[in-house]
């Protein structure tokens, strides 16, 4: 893609929609995991989780990871 071609904006709105999919897959995806744990003993409740997300591109070779904690009380 050549500068001349760039669509920033067009670029802008698909980067929102991706990001938008990835937020919503992974809360999804946390809750689930939560409730499970909470079901089967392994959280009581009160634990910090430790969080990690990798970013990767794989055209461009960016590999870019997020770490987080999520407090469940």
């Amino acid at each position: 893609m050549s500068a001349t071609t760039f669509n920033e904006e067009k670029f802008n709105m698909e980067v929102r929609k991706f990001l938008k999919k990835v937020g919503v897959t992974s809360q999804r995806e946390m809750e689930r995991a939560v409730r499970e744990g909470l079901g089967s003993g392994k959280l009581t409740g009160n634990e910090q989780l430790k969080t990690q997300v990798t970013l990767e591109i794989p055209a461009l070779g960016v590999s870019f990871k997020i770490d987080g904690d999520i407090a469940l009380s």
